[in-house]
């Protein structure tokens, strides 16, 4: 259970992520799709079958207020708030304090980065990486608007982080690195860039059973969060070996629904066209620490 494995090649992965993101940034306030009739809402962009799109209730209803408490989100502007990509809170298990320095990988909007700077205050600073343009610009100018001053936006890839190394407190990622088609590289990078001590705390979709050949070759559900998924115990496998101590994990089965035709062997209520995959595919949590 290892995800797309070496049937695609890793730029195409990467390409037609960056498209599928970068279409995200700039259709940000668009709603979500209107159902047709006997079928479920289809929430997320045309095409995306996983709570990585934005207002994605198809995943549970309200999903932002579901992974963020009121007050989190108290005084960030309803345009932000609402464009969760995610599948968990990093932030609330970052026990982040005054003054550490934060690295979001693929930060997206920024809202993670928003909630971070708030902790670490003014003398911390939070650095959000991605590496599609339209994301960058549509963080920059949601930072612009809420006068965020020790944030800065970096284009850049997880695999090659542009980031000096030992110089970061903390790691986190929100439902990401899945989108990767060399997350050793990923967790390497992790582990140069973050000081002795530092910590790595991030939100990300596991796989908990094996899916179908059609759905691991599948781009669409690539950069939908399934078909990159990792089985859990890989996942955390790839943490340790590269370097980190101390790997906990925790994960939730999550509502978490696809069209019925990219997975036939999975049964649909009679008149639906959307099964759930919930025994399939859990949003995880984890923390591990560099040594």
């Amino acid at each position: 259970m290892g995800g797309i494995g070496m049937e695609k090649n890793a730029q195409e992965i990467k390409n037609f992520v960056k498209i599928r993101y970068g279409g995200l940034a700039q259709e940000r306030n668009q709603s979500c799709c209107a159902p047709q009739e006997g079928t479920a809402p289809s929430c997320c962009a045309p095409s995306f079958s996983s709570c990585c799109g934005p207002n994605s209730s198809c995943c549970s209803p309200n999903l932002t207020e579901d992974l963020y408490t009121l007050e989190e989100l108290e005084n960030i502007p309803g345009d932000i708030a609402d464009f969760s990509l995610g599948c968990g809170n990093p932030t609330a298990i970052a026990e982040l304090v005054e003054g550490e320095v934060v690295l979001d990988l693929g930060s997206g909007g920024g809202l993670d980065c928003f909630l971070a700077a708030r902790k670490v205050g003014d003398n911390g600073r939070v650095i959000g990486l991605d590496m599609t343009p339209e994301m960058i610009r549509l963080a920059r100018q949601n930072a612009e608007k809420i006068g965020a001053g020790n944030i800065e936006f970096r284009l850049g890839e997880m695999e090659h982080m542009p980031v000096e190394g030992n110089s970061i407190d903390v790691i986190i990622s929100n439902c990401v690195i899945n989108l990767s088609p060399d997350k050793d590289a990923v967790f390497k990078e992790a582990y140069r860039v973050l000081k002795p001590g530092g910590r790595l705390c991030v939100s990300d979709m596991v796989l908990l059973s094996e899916l179908p050949a059609g759905i691991r070759e599948s781009l669409e559900q690539w950069s939908g969060c399934i078909a990159g998924a990792l089985e859990k115990t890989v996942y955390l496998d790839k943490i340790r070996s590269a370097g980190f101590v101390k790997v906990e994990a925790e994960h939730n089965k999550t509502p978490l629904y696809i069209e019925r035709g990219t997975f036939p062997e999975q049964a649909a209520s009679e008149g639906q066209s959307y099964v759930n995959l919930a025994d399939k595919v859990a949003s995880v949590r984890v923390k591990a620490f560099k040594n």
